[in-house]
């Protein structure tokens, strides 16, 4: 065993990873679309379109009707999330990070793709997200194709919840390690 130096120019990632099995559905979108891609979590559209209402004097009044409008958005969530499909997805293991994810499909990709992927971040609090990426590799089936993909079109929001949902993960691996 020898010693080595790794520097940073020798480590090809810039978000850390983890290998876990969450619901996933993967198709191939035309490259023509690709300027009108956004990333987003299920929803987003929806909820915008609602102004704030304003902030009462009354103090008790105030807390009384936050209170309702974030159950009232976690209801337009949760029925927002069955409406997009994600509660009917197939479960699936994929190594994900804030810079992208790799997964094995039955279908043969090519470099350069461009992929939707709807998953589920299966966290505390579930969060349902529209992503896109182009495919970077494909390896030879063995005996499916292990499809690597580099996220496109995502804004520092969504990729955060990404890094949150990999941290997340790492911690309660190292718990289960504990035990």
């Amino acid at each position: 065993m020898t010693d080595e130096l790794i520097t940073d120019s020798d480590n090809k990632r810039e978000y850390s990873r983890v290998e876990i099995y969450i619901p996933v559905e993967i198709k191939k979108i035309d490259k023509e679309r690709r300027l009108e891609l956004r990333s987003r979590t299920s929803g987003d559209s929806f909820l915008a379109e609602f102004k704030s209402l304003p902030n009462p004097d009354d103090q008790i009044i105030a807390q009384w009707l936050q209170t309702i409008n974030l159950k009232l958005n976690e209801i337009i969530r949760m029925m927002t999330i069955q409406q997009d499909g994600f509660h009917c997805m197939n479960m699936t293991k994929v190594n994900i990070g804030g810079g992208g994810m790799s997964f094995f499909s039955d279908c043969s990709f090519e470099p350069g793709d461009i992929l939707e992927i709807k998953l589920m971040l299966t966290m505390q609090r579930p969060m349902a997200l529209f992503l896109y990426g182009e495919v970077v590799d494909v390896a030879v089936p063995h005996p499916n194709y292990n499809t690597a993909v580099h996220f496109i079109a995502i804004d520092d929001f969504v990729r955060d919840e990404i890094i949150k949902f990999v941290f997340e993960t790492e911690r309660e691996i190292l718990r289960e390690k504990r035990k």
